[in-house]
């Protein structure tokens, strides 16, 4: 396994495992049985960076989410695991009722929704202290000092070891991480942000954003990275939900340009060199470049989790790596 360290606090940061697993669906769409067995093999190959949401998986039966959070804590009483393992959860993007689609009508980032939010992982994990706690979607209707001051008191107190953003746009970033620094307080160190080896149109409005894509990494977040090398980036849908290696996952609208084309040939050039899957070749690129990128992959089965373990010990040659940043 790769690892690195998140944050630059020694009495922080947290030393973590540099493929990330997504918990998203346990103990939803992914029975317990079959969690429990993903999660054993992920921490058996050395993983140890685990990433839930307090509204995850609302949508698939009708709730305010929580089941997977309430999935980790009963592996991980089972398993006697503590601190060795960093837990990521997010706060924001919880239905205020239950529901089965994602509404305008979220809980926002309101201080008293932040601590209250905070106080009910916890419980739902079994533990003391979230490792990784991200604002889970920008809400404008907060002032960001108020969100930047709520979240750095819980990381100056100990209830939360590293604060993260999820979705924000670079200059948001910016500016929280000013207001941290002027407040004297813990600001964010992870980012977490889609991101994969095609790229993705940025002018797309969605759900919560007229101005664009939300939520996708473009060239000022990753020269923002560059720049700021105490921040490291977790990406997440990194494998977009299968489609580079499976016929019938469509890309979708953000991807079709002449760039992925142009892409796409470079990566079936390196698949066949390697003798590598496409998802292993993209996971070995997020994972060995100039950046500090975690990705962050899900998996239904040991067996698609299988096939993600394996990038760990791909090493792209630099010619390759030249070909793959070059491309499109």
């Amino acid at each position: 396994m790769r690892y690195l360290t998140l944050g630059t606090d020694p009495a922080r940061s947290r030393r973590v495992s540099q493929l990330a697993l997504g918990a998203m669906l346990m103990g939803t769409t992914t029975d317990e049985a079959t969690s429990y067995a993903i999660l054993d093999r992920y921490v058996e190959a050395g993983g140890t960076f685990v990433d839930t949401a307090n509204n995850y998986a609302f949508w698939v039966n009708g709730t305010q989410g929580g089941e997977s959070e309430q999935l980790l804590g009963r592996w991980l009483r089972s398993r006697g695991l503590g601190d060795e393992l960093t837990i990521a959860t997010k706060v924001g993007g919880r239905p205020p009722r239950p529901a089965k689609q994602l509404t305008e009508d979220l809980e926002g980032l309101a201080p008293k929704v932040i601590k209250e939010s905070a106080e009910r992982s916890l419980d739902n994990l079994g533990r003391d202290r979230i490792d990784v706690y991200y604002a889970h979607v920008p809400d404008p209707a907060v002032p960001l000092e108020d969100q930047v001051e709520a979240f750095g008191t819980l990381a100056a107190e100990g209830t939360v070891g590293l604060v993260g953003l999820s979705n924000y746009w670079a200059w948001q970033f910016e500016r929280a991480r000013s207001i941290a620094a002027r407040l004297g307080l813990p600001g964010c160190e992870v980012l977490q942000h889609h991101h994969t080896y095609f790229r993705a149109r940025t002018d797309q409005a969605g759900l919560r954003s007229r101005d664009g894509s939300i939520g996708v990494t473009d060239g000022q977040l990753l020269s923002y990275l560059r720049a700021e090398p105490g921040l490291a980036l977790v990406a997440y849908t990194p494998l977009l939900s299968g489609a580079y290696v499976r016929a019938d996952r469509p890309l979708g609208e953000l991807y079709d340009h002449a760039g992925t084309r142009a892409r796409r040939i470079v990566l079936d050039e390196v698949v066949r060199e390697t003798g590598a899957t496409a998802n292993q070749v993209v996971l070995a690129w997020l994972m060995g470049g100039e950046l500090p990128i975690i990705p962050l992959v899900g998996a239904s089965s040991v067996t698609q989790l299988e096939e993600s373990l394996g990038a760990v010990d791909l090493e792209l040659s630099p010619e390759q790596r030249e070909r793959l940043d070059r491309a499109g």
